[in-house]
């Protein structure tokens, strides 16, 4: 293979670059016998392809994915969304229940329930498909910061805990897990949030509010803890993978009215990310995004969500009379603070 300027390691396989062939390899065993088998063979073979499915719920522009070993019938759950009107105060499970009936046709068994992140535009359903379906529910390692965080803004009580212990499994940046078959490789991704986290199954990567398809260019940075340049360098870490990995976006905006579309490659957003293509400098980055920030509205279910989503989908306790009740931070997310008006009791 010549001399090897790269590597990097999982549970399973261990990766080569060989810098003669331009091409990652992957040692694997046949036969109880050492191989070493070019990425590109491996996807090919379909040994490093787990099955992917999508769900798109068009409220949020969310994408849900069920990602499956086709030799073992083990899946894991990728992002799940509760249904949540606003205006009415109403929570429905329509969107998560044609979830569960397409997993439950398929016989497939859950192992695993992924956050790529405290999402703040759905309320996550991981706890309902837990009760329907089990498996356990895994979030980034960082998790304790966002608590904190918002614990405070939305005046939690000191028995809410901040330690991340309402998810069955936090990760750190290169654990690994396992769908059936198949190797995942958890990829801690700060900039849109200090916790958001990429899964990398496969030949599969899902990158949750990091990249957007190469028309939608990236996710903001203007949440508390977010950071343009930690993004620009999460996203160049994501970008280093082999050309032909597969990328799942966490949303798609249909920019210009286009059809849905979820799935790129690395080589894809490397040419044609209209924020971080080849080419475009940190420095470059951070200036566009800030003022792209700088002009975002804040998303429409950020108050229901992060209350919802920092328990781990659980939602918040009952008041006295047994009535489910979100708290609305007042200025909380705005420019200014409140206007100084007359209060009553």
């Amino acid at each position: 293979l010549g001399s090897i300027t790269a590597f990097r390691l999982t549970a399973a396989h261990f990766w080569l670059y060989a810098n003669n062939h331009k091409e990652w390899y992957t040692v694997v065993f046949v036969n109880k016998r050492m191989r070493m088998q070019p990425q590109q063979e491996l996807t090919n073979s379909g040994l490093n392809r787990p099955d992917v499915s999508h769900f798109f719920h068009s409220d949020t522009s969310t994408l849900t994915y069920v990602v499956a070993c086709g030799d073992t019938g083990h899946c894991a759950i990728i992002d799940p969304v509760l249904d949540f009107d606003y205006a009415s105060g109403s929570l429905t499970t329509e969107s998560v229940d044609a979830l569960i009936e397409h997993i439950e046709s398929r016989a497939l068994t859950v192992d695993l329930i992924l956050e790529t992140h405290v999402h703040a535009d759905h309320l996550t359903a991981a706890p309902y498909l837990q009760q329907h379906l089990g498996g356990q529910i895994g979030i980034g390692g960082m998790i304790h910061t966002v608590q904190s965080t918002f614990a405070e803004i939305f005046d939690e009580s000191a028995e809410f805990p901040v330690d991340g212990s309402q998810f069955d499994l936090r990760f750190a940046d290169g654990d690994t897990f396992q769908v059936g078959g198949l190797v995942g490789t958890v990829l801690h991704v700060p900039g849109h949030t200090p916790a958001c986290m990429a899964y990398l199954v496969g030949d599969a990567l899902f990158v949750g509010d990091t990249l957007f398809m190469p028309d939608g260019g990236t996710a903001r940075c203007d949440f508390p803890g977010g950071d343009a340049g930690a993004l620009f360098r999460s996203i160049q870490r994501l970008l280093a993978l082999p050309d032909d990995t597969r990328v799942f976006v966490c949303h798609d905006y249909q920019p210009n009215g286009r059809p849905l579309a979820f799935e790129s490659t690395v080589l894809n957003q490397k040419v044609h990310n209209i924020h971080v293509h080849d080419g475009v400098t940190e420095a470059e980055f951070v200036a566009m995004r800030e003022a792209r920030d700088a002009e975002l509205g804040m998303p429409d279910l950020i108050i229901p969500s992060l209350q919802v989503n920092m328990r781990a989908g659980l939602m918040p306790p009952k008041n006295a009379a047994g009535r489910l009740l979100f708290k609305v931070p007042i200025n909380a997310f705005a420019d200014g603070p409140a206007p100084d008006l007359p209060h009553g009791r």
